[in-house]
């Protein structure tokens, strides 16, 4: 009997207690579906956010501070695109309505990192944002003398200069190193490797490029030296070689036809030990500048394309032929074009981009490229975009698109698989090199707050080829760092809550 007094005192007590205080919130994101694909949480949650973190997941209801409404919706991590040429306001604005908190340079990259961290930081972003080291603007500056500021744009203003693609003098090749290490020191995430821009590159520059990465613990983003099955061998070696990670660019895109035979080569790799990362977008269609050399007349009949495959996307003109391409070529290597390798209507051609896109563990990646208008960037605060403004539908709608056909109508990727390959398998491939990322692409206490509310049952990518302007839709709520920049779908434009994604001094 003592026994039983005591507990039933003990209860009386515990009943009696005030409840603890709830910690005060800046924000709660409340009754929504919450997935999180690093637990394998999928149930009903209320999230509270302080300080740009996830404080707070509850099954009971959190008050005391603004709220948004997510009955209904689904709560998930802000989507992490590894491949975005488009680090403008307008184009990451539009970035935003497709669920992206985190749009990464890494393919190219930029240099010096430094500047090219402060450039973009001087005039605030919606979202997060970051480099690798560029090797391209690295030759350039070894190569041609070209004057480096931060800005990618370097890239396409110095495409003319004659020596970056070629064969460095093995004098050279050092120097070019030495570049890219700098950045390395400084922060970039990773080495962009654009050798199919560049293939007359010697393969023993792209040995010692690897060999770096792997002395710094980062990853290479390569967009492979020849489309096909023999240019994703030859990244594979480097990466076996030297224990470096690699990560290959839209699959995709740079297999071409060849899909199954490339995914049956990094499967293998896989199994033996080399860390080979991949990603691909839901896209048949790839766009580049015209003067790519895998875009030369000579080029695209050996891989089996067309000229006539090739939209030249300022002047909405298609190449007529052969001559009309090597003209273009000559005299506005810079034109922006969309070509057109894969028919999303036709079914065979479907399945091999479905193949590419659902190889276990690639992630989504948009490979997006800033809105163009009138041949300038759009920049600055121009939102709406003006009516004129162009680039490939991807830019608008890669994440969207998969969550809308993918996921809900056709029924070839389940949700909660779609939401991992966009937020945790992206940042789990740059944990290791940037630990910041280790606090992203997670719903979880100590995350970082970079959180979407959407519809799944209306969700839906609405940029298309010919009017790529138009935002995607579903997109209920997009929190930045905790801070709300989408509400009920619309844009909050004076929102900047967008912060730097940067590898540690090293």
């Amino acid at each position: 009997m003592p026994l039983l007094l005591a507990i039933l005192l003990l209860l009386a007590f515990v009943a009696a207690a005030p409840a603890q205080p709830l910690p005060a919130l800046d924000l709660v994101i409340a009754g929504g579906r919450v997935i999180d694909p690093e637990s394998g949480l999928d149930a009903v949650r209320h999230v509270g956010i302080k300080a740009g973190k996830i404080v707070m997941l509850s099954e009971a209801p959190l008050t005391g501070a603004p709220t948004l409404d997510a009955a209904g919706l689904v709560v998930a991590p802000g989507f992490i695109d590894l491949h975005s040429h488009a680090l403008t306001v307008p184009s990451m604005r539009m970035r935003a309505f497709d669920g992206v908190t985190t749009a990464l340079e890494l393919e190219l990259g930029s240099l010096p990192i430094g500047q090219a961290y402060d450039l973009i930081a001087r005039d605030q972003q919606p979202i997060n944002y970051g480099f690798s080291v560029s090797w391209v603007l690295a030759r350039m500056k070894v190569l041609d003398g070209v004057a480096l500021t931060g800005s990618p744009a370097t890239y396409v203003a110095n495409l003319a200069k004659p020596n970056w693609s070629k064969a460095a003098p093995p004098e050279r090749i050092a120097d070019i190193v030495m570049e890219i290490e700098r950045g390395l020191r400084d922060g970039g995430i990773g080495i962009g490797i654009m050798a199919g821009y560049a293939p007359q590159s010697g393969r023993d520059e792209f040995v010692e490029l690897h060999r770096l990465a792997a002395r710094y613990g980062v990853p290479t983003f390569t967009h492979i030296r020849t489309a096909g099955v023999e240019g994703f061998r030859e990244v594979i070696a480097a990466g076996k070689a030297t224990g470096a990670h690699v990560h290959l660019c839209h699959i995709n895109s740079s297999s071409i036809r060849q899909i199954m035979e490339v995914t049956e080569i990094i499967a293998e790799a896989q199994r033996n030990g080399v860390r080979v990362s991949t990603e691909a977008y839901p896209y048949g269609a790839a766009s580049t500048t015209i003067g790519a050399p895998f875009l030369s007349p000579e080029a695209l009949l050996r891989s089996g394309r067309n000229p006539t495959d090739i939209f030249v996307v300022d002047t909405a003109n298609w190449v007529r032929d052969a001559e009309d391409l090597a003209r273009i070529r000559r005299e506005r290597p810079d034109a922006i074009v969309i070509i057109h390798q894969l028919r999303e209507d036709v079914a065979t051609d479907r399945a091999l981009l479905e193949a590419a896109l659902l190889f276990p563990n690639t992630a989504i990646a948009s490979d997006a490229m800033p809105y163009l208008a009138a041949g300038r960037l759009v920049d600055n605060d121009d939102w709406p975009l003006p009516d004129n403004a162009i680039a490939h539908p991807r830019v608008a709608g890669s994440f969207s698109r998969v969550l809308g056909s993918w996921v809900r109508d056709r029924k070839v990727i389940s949700l909660n698989e779609a939401i991992r390959r966009a937020s945790l398998i992206p940042a789990r491939i740059l944990e290791q090199a940037v630990p910041q990322m280790r606090d992203k692409g997670r719903i979880r206490v100590g995350a970082d707050a970079d959180i979407i509310v959407f519809d799944a049952n209306t969700i839906a990518d609405r940029a298309t080829y010919q009017n790529p302007r138009v935002p995607s839709v579903g997109m209920r709520h997009v929190i930045v760092n905790g801070t709300v920049l989408i509400q009920d779908g619309e844009l909050h434009r004076r929102a900047m809550p967008g912060r730097a994604v940067r590898g540690p001094a090293r």
